[in-house]
Parts: structure tokens; sequence; C-alpha cells
């Protein structure tokens, strides 16, 4: 069974600020307290990454995964989806960065994640490290670009 989730939030940083960081993988690690590695494995004609392989804590245990992202024509939006992993079937999800009218300095951040996992655990087990996902792709990617890094 698929599990989605959508969060909305507003930090302290411009449009570009976000996705440059968020397009920034080889950093991920830095920020993203689960990913202990990601690596680019493939980049298209403009150098964008396309292909990104991530080594992960997850439920006790280390996974590996790969990615696809997608950047299409709206320069605020970076979608991806899942190429292979270990205890994924789907790991599709998307940021977009909305400029907030009334502060140019500040971004209004749209995740949406949508997973299903291949090996069966209990709902809550489940729910919990779906959790954990989002948090770290929010909140902590919020921290990470509100420091300037």
């Amino acid at each position: 069974m698929v599990d989605q989730a959508t969060v909305r939030t507003t930090i302290a940083a411009s449009p570009q600020a976000c996705f440059a960081a968020a397009i920034d993988f080889e950093r991920y690690p830095d920020w993203a307290s689960d990913i202990k590695m990601a690596r680019v494995l493939s980049r298209d004609d403009e150098g964008r990454a396309v292909d990104v392989e991530f080594r992960a804590a997850a439920m006790g245990r280390s996974t590996t995964y790969t990615l696809r992202y997608f950047y299409g024509s709206n320069p605020s939006r970076l979608a991806w989806r899942l190429q292979s992993g270990d205890i994924a079937r789907r790991l599709d999800g998307e940021y977009e960065f909305l400029p907030v009218s009334s502060d140019p300095s500040s971004t209004e951040i749209v995740y949406h994640l949508a997973v299903d996992l291949s090996v069966p655990l209990p709902g809550f087990v489940k729910r919990r490290a779906e959790a954990r996902i989002v948090r770290t792709a929010v909140n902590d990617f919020t921290a990470y670009v509100e420091s300037g890094a």
C-alpha cells in the first residue's frame, strides 16, 4: 500500500537558495541526518544530477537506493522517482519552492512524498519511518538552508 504525505512550510531563504541546496546532492549527508552517502551516477546536458545513489540508515539497518531526478520547465520544482532500492518499491516525491509575495526573502516549501515499502512492517513502524523521512526533508532541510550553508 502506498502511503503519501504532503507538508508545507515557510522558510527564511529565497527560492533560488532552496533549489540550489536541494540539487546539491553530495552535501545531503551534511544536513540529512539519516543520509550516510550520496553519489551522483549521471548528469544531464546542463550538468544537473539525474541519477543519484543514496545510502541511508533506515529502521535499524542500512539501505541503498537510487533516485532519478526530473527538472522540467518549472525552475522552482524538483521531482524524483525511485529507480532501485532494497527496502522500497516506491519512493517518489517532489519539492516545490514558491516565492512568498509579501516577503521576497522567504519561500514556501511544498514537499510531497509517496512511499511503498517492500518489507512487511507493522503500521505504526511504517508510519514512524515515513514521518522521519518527511521530518528530515522539511525540518533538517530548513535548518540547513536558513543557516546559510
